[in-house]
């Protein structure tokens, strides 16, 4: 996620529609303090609403666990965890030599 002070949206408007325009979601701060997200408008938007596509694209970011954008998805974690799966976003994601290993224990 990107960070736009108030001046940026001033001087960098245009880097922050290009921003939305590829879906990613953006902070904006005043004084280094965090004011309010800016989401962008996408048919998932449209479909699923706003506390859902946020939960997604910050889940998928790395800024929340699955447990935390569940929450804010106002759904549980398995079925967030489908919805994350019908829309292809990987619901575990681990290294290949973590997931080797883990996998090594159902060959034993």
């Amino acid at each position: 996620m990107h960070s736009f002070s108030i001046r940026d949206l001033r001087e960098r408007t245009g880097e922050l529609s290009k921003e939305a325009e590829k879906g990613n979601l953006a902070l904006i701060t005043k004084h280094g303090r965090p004011m309010f997200v800016s989401v962008p408008f996408t048919e998932n938007l449209l479909k699923n609403g706003v506390h859902v596509a946020l939960a997604e694209s910050l889940y998928q970011s790395g800024s929340l666990s699955i447990g935390k954008a569940a929450k804010l998805a106002g759904l549980s974690i398995a079925e967030f965890s489908e919805h994350l799966s019908r829309l292809n976003i990987a619901v575990v994601d681990y290294p290949a030599d973590e997931l080797e290993n883990e996998l090594s224990y159902f060959s034993s």
